[in-house]
């Protein structure tokens, strides 16, 4: 009896978790606090220009935040795309954006910063590029705040970003565009 119990409990836990479908084995660490994230290129839920697009010239959006934390160290950035057929795809990773910086021209990363590997297993950005044919999906930019310095080397995955931050997130902000083919 004592077992049914035990394997009814596991169960239930389970299912509280739930299951976003993605392939990612690292969450984003959860912060309290906000940042402001925008793009002068598109709003929340709208529509990416193809120019930022692999069926354009591919080049990063511009960004832009505010409404920092005090004791943020610097900052980092993951970009998603959690409706790709084999699971969260990761299309740009970037740490090390000195806090002075308040965004990011078209296609620019600055200079002290750190690139991580994406999913099509480069180090730069590499933007949407869904199959033809799909709803447009979601691209998920999340900037995040940390208290300190991340000493990781370029090329480190997504996942080895959100381990190294993991009990150093401040803030993050999070901006959502779409792209379908």
């Amino acid at each position: 009896m004592r077992r049914w119990w035990s394997a009814l409990a596991i169960v239930a836990l389970l299912a509280a978790c739930g299951d976003d479908g993605g392939e990612r084995t690292e969450d984003v660490p959860e912060a309290d606090v906000s940042v402001e994230l925008t793009s002068p290129a598109f709003g929340e839920g709208e529509t990416i220009p193809v120019v930022h697009t692999c069926d354009g010239e591919d080049v990063s959006p511009p960004l832009a935040w505010g409404g920092l934390p005090e004791g943020t160290a610097e900052l980092s950035l993951i970009v998603e795309d959690p409706d790709a057929p084999g699971g969260t795809f990761v299309h740009w990773v970037v740490w090390g954006i000195p806090t002075t910086v308040t965004g990011l021209e078209e296609g620019s990363v600055p200079a002290q910063a750190s690139q991580g590997e994406n999913s099509f297993g480069s180090t730069a950005w590499d933007g949407p590029c869904p199959p033809e044919g799909d709803e447009p999906h979601r691209y998920v930019f999340r900037l995040l705040a940390t208290s300190e310095t991340v000493f990781l080397d370029e090329g480190a995955s997504a996942d080895d970003l959100l381990r190294a931050i993991d009990e150093m997130v401040l803030a993050e902000g999070e901006l959502v565009g779409r792209y379908g083919r």
